[in-house]
């Protein structure tokens, strides 16, 4: 099943679902003329003719010198830097960056990648309270790039939205144990077990355990 989330491509292939719906949706009205009465004469098929996977990376191409530019119009614009690590991320995950079914990026996806975090590094120090879904794209492309003790930073702003939710816990324990943090593995993995449902608790031990010693529960979270 898609939605089953153990799996670290299956996981970021639900993210990139929801990100792309979210573009289609937010950027129909532009792209694609929706419900303009143009008869689909939006910018994207204006530019290729139709909705073809070369048109769908353009828009991307399109969202991303977007958000670049109003970074450089309003650079203390936290909104404006949120956007543009969004764009970046969903630049690293066109089909020809980003293979779904292994998690591997391309040299450019990786390049992207750490495009969108240097853009979350800007939209922190503009806000005092970045939100849940900035920060989990963040974490996502920490662990990626292999960088835990930052993405155990962007998992402490994912708890921070919902401190009851055990999954924030469980990535904030791996990829601290992934940065040799065994004070703040330790903390985060008694939180996690203690909100996890009682029958995943065994499992969820044992796996916390396996992640001291293994990087690899930290990049797929």
């Amino acid at each position: 099943m898609l939605f089953d989330l153990r799996s670290r491509g299956r996981r970021r292939a639900v993210v990139v679902i929801y990100l792309g719906l979210a573009i289609l949706i937010g950027g129909g009205l532009i792209l694609f003329g929706v419900g303009t009465g143009t008869g689909g004469g939006g910018l994207l098929n204006g530019l290729t003719g139709n909705g073809s996977s070369s048109g769908q990376s353009n828009a991307v191409d399109q969202a991303t010198k977007a958000a670049l530019k109003l970074t450089r119009l309003n650079p203390s614009s936290a909104s404006a830097w949120s956007q543009l690590e969004q764009a970046y991320w969903e630049a690293a995950h066109q089909s020809s960056d980003y293979d779904s079914s292994t998690g591997a990026y391309s040299t450019d996806g990786t390049k992207q990648l750490a495009n969108a975090t240097d853009a979350w590094q800007r939209y922190v120090s503009l806000t005092k309270a970045p939100s849940a879904d900035a920060a989990f794209l963040a974490a996502e492309a920490y662990a990626a790039q292999s960088r835990y003790s930052e993405e155990a930073s962007a998992w402490q702003y994912v708890i921070a939205s919902d401190p009851r939710a055990a999954k924030g816990y469980e990535c904030l324990a791996f990829s601290a144990y992934a940065a040799k943090d065994t004070r703040v593995g330790n903390i985060a993995a008694q939180k996690a077990i203690k909100l996890a449902p009682k029958l995943d608790r065994l499992q969820l031990e044992q796996d916390l355990k396996a992640s001291k010693t293994e990087s690899g529960y930290a990049q797929a979270c």
